[in-house]
C-alpha cells in the first residue's frame, strides 16, 4: 500500500527534528526511504513550496517521490488534489494529522493514519537486512583474528 505523506506535518512530530532546520526535508526523506525499504512500500512526500515547485529529482528515489507545492500553493492543497485524482484511493495510506486532509482522504476512501501514529510505526519497525549487523559464528571470529594476527607479523 503506497503512502501519501504530509511532509512538514510529519516533521513537526518527529523526535529530534525541527521545521527550523534547513535540512529537515532531506532528513525526513531519508527516514521515509528507510521505512519504505523495510516494508517494501512506495511513498509520495509533499512539502510546502520550496525554491521550485514540483517533483524534486534531487531528493526523489524509486521508493520515495518528493514533491514541493508550486509557489502560491500549500502542500495541503496539492495532497487534497492528488487524493481526488487517485484511480484507486482505497489502496493508499495518507499520513497527516491535518483534519482537512484526513477528511478528504476518508471521503475518497483512502486509509488515514495520524503523523503521531506513523512516527510510532517508524520507530518500532524492525531494521532491514542491510541495516542489521552481520552475525559471525565463533569459528568465523577466530578465522578473522588469525588472519589479522598473521598480517601483523
Amino acid at each position: 500500500m503506497p503512502l501519501l505523506i504530509d511532509g512538514h506535518n510529519l516533521i513537526g512530530r518527529m523526535p529530534g527534528m525541527s521545521l527550523a532546520d534547513p535540512d529537515d526535508e532531506a532528513e525526513l526523506v531519508r527516514r521515509v526511504r528507510l521505512y519504505c525499504r523495510r516494508h517494501r512500500r512506495r511513498a509520495t512526500v509533499v512539502f510546502d513550496a520550496g525554491i521550485v515547485g514540483g517533483t524534486s529529482s534531487a531528493l526523489s528515489t524509486p521508493e520515495v517521490e518528493v514533491i514541493f507545492a508550486p509557489s502560491g500553493r500549500r502542500a495541503d492543497e496539492v495532497i487534497r488534489q492528488r487524493l481526488r485524482k487517485l484511480r484507486d484511493p482505497q489502496g493508499w495510506l495518507v499520513v497527516s494529522s491535518d483534519r482537512e486532509i484526513q477528511r478528504t482522504a476518508r471521503e475518497v476512501g483512502a486509509r488515514v493514519v495520524s503523523s503521531e501514529e506513523f512516527v510510532t510505526a517508524m520507530r518500532t519497525s524492525p531494521p532491514s537486512r542491510e541495516e542489521r549487523s552481520p552475525t559471525l559464528s565463533e569459528d568465523e571470529i577466530q578465522e578473522w583474528l588469525d588472519l589479522f594476527r598473521r598480517r601483523k607479523r
